[in-house]
């Protein structure tokens, strides 16, 4: 097995052809934190105006990590952008940014000359016909469909944004698919036909979710078997660069794939080592945080 030494200093390329070689890869990644990004980033600076400028210099920073994503391997990612929350109980968020930056994805030049220069097919999913319609922002469907249309002949690669995909909500909209195509066919539909008809598209189980602040894994519905690999950031995913990328595929395709060992053959060293780790680290628990000035950070000691 290659080490993450030399993992890291692969040409981008033979990182890609490894990460392909070991299968299509479905990649979850919420872009999450973008806000205080921006605010740790460029809080310091004056802007003629502030969210147009929040808006340009995030939306710029995305594609960058879509590219970096497509770059290394990763066929399909999925994106949740928006979940029912906003409109319930952040409408002022989706009058200065939601509105505008939710039809950025699908109109603005930075976006759309990345999908053509990169061969991306765009989707949107999630329950968003029904909950935008009869609200200020339900221009925004007609927009989210068209993108798909428009990208249909790409096939390089695929991006699904996720917009008002949350379980309880896509669990109805599920229900609602299955009752009628089985009014219509007489028959129920399996699951892979299940992700065609919401999804738009045939995808593969989700192999990697990339999250952020609190240990949480959210809207990919469908897509959960419990064995894709889950990684946590300390820091907002704007921060993602190329060798944190690829320490996370390495640990991916490479060290999770290793077999359990037989512990009963294990040697006396190796047992007593395994049992220090564990002696050291028996208080301390993943996904126990602590707050850094009104803000919650993940406990890394």
């Amino acid at each position: 097995m290659i080490s993450l030494k030399k993992f890291q200093a692969l040409p981008t390329e033979e990182v890609a052809r490894l990460v392909r070689a070991s299968g299509s890869k479905v990649l979850v990644f919420p872009i999450n934190g973008t806000r205080r990004w921006f605010a740790l980033e460029y809080g310091d600076q004056e802007f003629e105006d502030p969210i147009h400028a929040f808006m340009d210099i995030a939306g710029k920073r995305q594609i960058d990590l879509y590219r970096l994503c497509f770059d290394h391997g990763i066929h399909t990612l999925l994106t949740p952008v928006i979940g029912p929350e906003i409109l319930a109980t952040r409408n002022t968020y989706m009058q200065k940014i939601g509105g505008e930056g939710l039809a950025r994805f699908v109109t603005h030049p930075d976006f759309v000359s990345f999908y053509e220069e990169y061969g991306v097919r765009v989707h949107f999913y999630g329950d968003y016909a029904r909950k935008l319609k009869d609200t200020p922002y339900e221009y925004l469907i007609e927009l989210f469909d068209d993108i798909g249309e428009s990208t249909r002949k790409n096939k390089d690669f695929r991006i699904f944004y996720g917009a008002f995909a949350d379980d309880l909500t896509s669990s109805e909209v599920v229900a609602e698919m299955a009752v009628k195509y089985h009014a219509e066919h007489g028959v129920i539909p399996d699951h892979r036909k299940l992700i065609e008809m919401y999804y738009g598209d045939t995808i593969e189980k989700a192999h990697i979710f990339i999250g952020f602040d609190r240990f949480a894994a959210f809207d990919y519905p469908l897509l959960r078997s419990g064995e894709e690999d889950l990684y946590f950031t300390l820091f907002p995913s704007l921060y993602m660069d190329q060798p944190q990328f690829r320490e996370i595929l390495y640990d991916h395709v490479f060290t999770r794939r290793t077999r359990e060992p037989d512990f009963s053959a294990m040697s006396e060293s190796a047992i007593k080592k395994v049992q220090a780790y564990y002696q050291k680290n028996k208080e301390k628990t993943l996904g126990v945080g602590k707050l850094l000035h009104k803000v919650w950070i993940p406990k890394t000691k």
